[in-house]
């Protein structure tokens, strides 16, 4: 390894096989000397900047330790394994907290250790306990840390940690990720919660960024609606909008009927009834609520997903109503109009009809197998649901099989039925599934949310969004799995006339939004308007925000 820069510190002598970009040496030459917010799209190397740092702080505090915190057990097991690879055994004791390892052996490893990669609840809750204290962290690492927000864990062990440390010369704090959100109110939290000095941000337009990247293509390709599915949707719409007159006429819904607000319309009226309050009014709101959730997410699967998963959704409901488990659902689904859309949708399915988004991945994924020819490309193909990755990933293994697709489905632990099949990964599992696509014997992943963040998943030709989604964060996850190493294709599918339309521009908007409060924020921690590192001094200073 050779590195002509001087500005590398020698600790770079001990790490193996790694030759730095110059965005990347830039960015740990400020997180040497201050808290820093790291702001990188996925897959342009915010590992390699922790490792860097990490050797660069045991070096200059070889009596002290680092924790590397991670959101979930496979990244930071992920981390753990990154650092193994390239760290120098010299450096010492490399260990991974989890669930499996008692309290009264991770007290005794805490001490010994001189690396710690844990998930957040992990460790708050062990200093919670009192099995150890922070004093003796040089270097605390915080891996996605757009959820720096609220109660999360990440907040107290980064409380904990600056209240042990703060008056120490060891003290460092680092947070690391794709975005941390488009809020400038949010971001200054995640920044105030870290005690954030510093902020290095890039993106795949920077200079210093674009030369070591590939081109990305980018396509957005729209469908229609079908008739008769908005014949469908106008059925839906009139009883929706009938509920939410009626949640209006009783004074208790006074925002848009948006699905976030009726949502905690809804929490608010059930806490108002469990403190004794079983007004009338408020328990036919919690009905008409409740009807009015469930018709706007069966018309987001009839806009944006598969006319099957809008099937099934109507089957459940009249299932629950069958079994007595809510009057609300019982006399929705007796309604007249109900019924009438109950009935076109049953019609619909005798003849096979499906959303034209099912067969516009088929035509999709048919393209970029041919475009490959002998070589089977690797594709991610993203949806909101578990039931639309079942369906999507089922039909492209039979309808494409003689063009070599094995396809597989992506989700998370957590155990669900979808037509009278289990679906959920254990953890072994989704290793397993990211192995077979790293070594080709998977060549599509049909994955849900659990593939955007963090894990190790290999470089693809292509990133397909079945549908768009409303949030800058996900997006920028989700299109930084391709375009890394090889040139990488981005394809966005959009339901015209639905709500795939406003979801799209949403994004959109809001990744311009995040650059622009990002650079206010930066300018403001620059000109010392906004002190991130001094809790007083920015509880007093926040109204400036």
């Amino acid at each position: 390894m050779i590195i002509s820069t001087n500005k590398v510190s020698l600790c770079m002598e001990h790490l193996k096989e790694i030759s730095p970009r110059q965005y990347q040496q830039d960015i740990f030459e400020t997180a040497k000397n201050f808290n820093t917010l790291i702001v990188l799209p996925t897959g342009m190397g915010k590992t390699l900047i922790a490792l860097m740092l990490s050797a660069h702080r045991l070096e200059k505090f070889p009596d002290k330790k680092i924790v590397f915190l991670a959101p979930t057990r496979p990244l930071a097991e992920q981390h753990l394994n990154y650092f193994k690879k390239h760290l120098s055994d010299l450096f010492g004791d490399i260990q991974l907290f989890t669930g499996k390892v008692t309290a009264k052996d991770r007290k005794k490893i805490f001490q010994t250790a001189d690396i710690i990669f844990s998930t957040p609840q992990c460790i708050g809750n062990d200093v919670k306990n009192g099995l150890y204290d922070l004093e003796d962290v040089s270097l605390l690492i915080e891996d996605e840390s757009h959820r720096c927000l609220k109660n999360y864990a990440y907040n107290y062990v980064a409380k904990k940690y600056h209240n042990q440390t703060f008056s120490s010369p060891w003290h460092r704090i680092i947070g690391m990720t794709a975005s941390p959100g488009s809020d400038k109110q949010k971001v200054s939290e995640i920044c105030k919660n870290l005690h954030i000095e510093k902020v290095e941000i890039r993106s795949r337009e920077d200079e210093d960024v674009k030369k070591y990247l590939q081109k990305l293509e980018f396509e957005k390709i729209e469908v229609d609606f079908p008739p008769r599915f908005e014949e469908i949707r106008i059925l839906l719409k009139e009883m929706y909008n009938k509920y939410i007159d009626e949640l209006k006429h009783r004074s208790l819904l006074f925002k848009p009927p948006t699905k976030i607000n009726l949502i905690e319309l809804q929490n608010r009226l059930f806490l108002m009834t469990s403190k004794g309050n079983n007004n009338f009014n408020v328990l036919l709101g919690i009905s008409a609520c409740a009807s009015a959730i469930k018709i706007q997410h069966a018309m987001e699967l009839l806009e944006t997903q598969t006319l099957t998963s809008f099937d099934s959704y109507l089957k459940k409901l009249f299932k629950e109503a069958s079994q007595g488990k809510s009057k609300g659902v019982q006399k929705l689904v007796a309604k007249p109009e109900f019924n009438v859309v109950y009935t076109m949708t049953s019609e619909l399915m005798i003849k096979k009809i499906e959303h034209p988004k099912v067969e516009r991945i088929r035509q999709i994924v048919s393209q970029e197998f041919s475009r490959f020819k002998d070589k089977k490309p690797k594709i991610i193909i993203f949806t909101q649901y578990r039931e639309t990755a079942t369906i999507l990933s089922k039909d492209l293994n039979i309808t494409l099989k003689h063009l070599g697709v094995k396809s597989k489905v992506f989700v998370g632990q957590s155990k669900k039925m979808i037509g009278g099949e289990t679906i959920g990964l254990s953890q072994v599992e989704q290793k397993g599934i990211i192995t077979d696509f790293s070594e080709g014997t998977t060549n599509i992943i049909v994955s849900t949310s659990i593939g955007e963040e963090g894990l190790d998943i290999p470089e693809v030709n292509s990133v397909i969004f079945y549908e768009p989604v409303p949030s800058a964060i996900r997006k920028i996850q989700r299109a930084g799995r391709t375009a890394r190493l090889m040139k990488g294709k981005l394809i966005i599918l959009v339901t015209k006339k639905t709500r795939d339309e406003s979801y799209y521009w949403s994004a959109f908007h809001k990744e311009k939004k995040m650059y622009s409060a990002i650079q206010s924020i930066t300018e403001d921690i620059e000109s010392g308007k906004i002190n991130f590192s001094d809790e007083n001094k920015f509880e007093k200073q926040k109204t400036l925000i």
